[in-house]
């Protein structure tokens, strides 16, 4: 990529995105920040900031012009569109953030699937050279099941499956093995299965974001009934049926671990306490 093209990041204010724009900025490289609406105060000041929805075509010529590589989120039905545009724009490699249940398989998370393969068959499809990135569970899933403010109100969480698993990776660590494959070389064509440095149970989390907060916190186990009706006003349907049925299959099963963060960027991924503390204002009154 010549040195004046830019790096365009979509979604650049959601968790990930945001993470990617302020470490491509940190190295120095020519980043655009993507998002759906004006400029968020997520996008940190003096980043040319451009809007960018996969679903209004209309946005897209004008965010890709002058852009060599993309950081792309994967949303359903809006991909194809996009990568279309980028070939037509000369965009030299996409590095879609996908998903490890595209190899994972489990049946109940069918929905999540089909979508992030639908979003890697375009992305092949188009013919530019991309990177996929497959996270499996991030830490901050937990900021939409509502615990910050369960924990704030009750110093408690009302949750199911105390026991069930996650790796809960990082977004800062999924952000900086996609910062490597937009800058190194050697990237292209290739698959990443990232995942955080432990298989944490839902307790464990708890118990880690005590220590942080340095109050007690309790669980009170919901049954999974109570747990989506709980869950309904917070997540689309869909997206519900897809969580619950992953807790209830990694309940007492620890989950896979990858070693690709450190391999990928020379640091260990970040522990679930670190994203606490990282975090620890979202838990806050």
């Amino acid at each position: 990529m010549s040195t004046d093209r830019k790096i365009l990041v979509t979604g650049a204010a959601g968790q990930v995105g945001r993470e990617v724009v302020k470490q491509l900025r940190a190295q120095g490289a020519p980043v655009r920040a993507g998002v759906r609406s004006s400029p968020p105060s997520a996008v940190p000041a003096g980043v040319e900031t451009v809007p960018v929805d996969l679903t209004r075509p209309a946005t897209l010529e004008a965010a890709l012009d002058g852009v060599g590589k993309v950081f792309l989120y994967a949303v359903p039905g809006g991909t194809e569109t996009f990568v279309r545009a980028a070939r037509e724009a000369g965009v030299e490699q996409v590095v879609l953030l996908s998903s490890h249940t595209v190899v994972a398989g489990f049946p109940e998370q069918q929905a999540i699937t089909a979508m992030h393969v639908e979003a890697e068959e375009a992305v092949k499809a188009s013919g530019i050279p991309y990177t996929f990135l497959r996270p499996a569970n991030f830490a901050t899933n937990i900021l939409m099941w509502g615990w910050p403010e369960s924990i704030r109100t009750q110093g408690a969480i009302r949750f199911p499956y105390p026991e069930s698993h996650s790796d809960a990776i990082h977004e800062a660590d999924v952000a900086a093995v996609a910062a490597v494959a937009l800058t190194q070389q050697g990237h292209e064509g290739r698959a990443y299965f990232v995942s955080g440095p432990e298989s944490i149970t839902q307790r464990r989390q708890l118990e880690a974001l005590s220590r942080v907060l340095g109050r007690p916190l309790e669980f009170v186990e919901l049954s999974e009934e109570k747990a989506r009706a709980e869950l309904a006003d917070l997540i689309p349907e869909w997206v519900r049926d897809s969580v619950v049925g992953y807790w209830a299959r990694s309940d007492g099963r620890p989950t896979e671990l990858s070693d690709e963060v450190e391999r990928l960027t020379g640091r260990p991924p970040r522990t679930f306490e670190e994203w606490a503390a990282d975090h620890a204002a979202d838990f806050r009154e």
